[in-house]
């Protein structure tokens, strides 16, 4: 599935901690706050070692847009709807112990395939948007699962890190996944 994503690098960031990750609740579409952890690991942003040749997108999601705003201050980034989290339907606001299967599609919700073909645009237009700058996107733990898979990986892996710079790096053969530290 490599295809499906662009031959260059880009960044990924997953939000900050917000009131659903903290209270283990499915968020999905519903606009739910940073927490304080949140806003202070999005901050932490600011010390990282960036590129000055960058350019920031984000999901229209409140959670990524202050993540954003708190993680890069004298940026103003692009808004993305294709970086959005994905739809759970009726699952939204009940316990991470109720997630339905990822693959299909949940009651009211979007389809698996659906969002990842969704992901693969977004990365594709910010890709092509950015023009030679590294695209950074500010997304979500959905948004990083579909990449993963787009990217060849059989399964989503773990729910990555918040607010934590995930790099996918074209080596001639395959994207591969590393971590950057603030």
């Amino acid at each position: 599935m490599t295809d499906f994503l662009p031959k260059t690098t880009f960044c990924l960031i997953r939000h900050g901690e917000t009131t659903a990750n903290r209270d283990a609740v499915i968020a999905g579409r519903t606009d739910v706050e940073l927490t304080d952890t949140g806003r202070a690991q999005a901050r932490a942003l600011v010390g990282g070692e960036w590129p000055s040749s960058r350019m920031l997108f984000t999901s229209p999601m409140q959670r990524a847009r202050e993540t954003s705003e708190l993680g890069f201050p004298s940026e103003q980034p692009q808004v993305h709807p294709g970086l959005r989290e994905r739809d759970w339907g009726v699952f939204e606001g009940q316990p991470l112990s109720a997630l339905p299967p990822r693959e299909g599609r949940p009651e009211q919700g979007e389809d698996w395939k659906e969002m990842i073909d969704r992901v693969s645009a977004a990365i594709h237009d910010c890709c092509a948007c950015a023009q030679g700058r590294l695209p950074i996107m500010i997304c979500h733990s959905g948004v990083i699962r579909a990449a993963r898979i787009l990217a060849g990986d059989t399964h989503t892996s773990t729910r990555p890190e918040n607010a934590h710079p995930i790099y996918f790096d074209w080596t001639g053969t395959r994207h591969q996944e590393r971590s950057h530290d603030v």
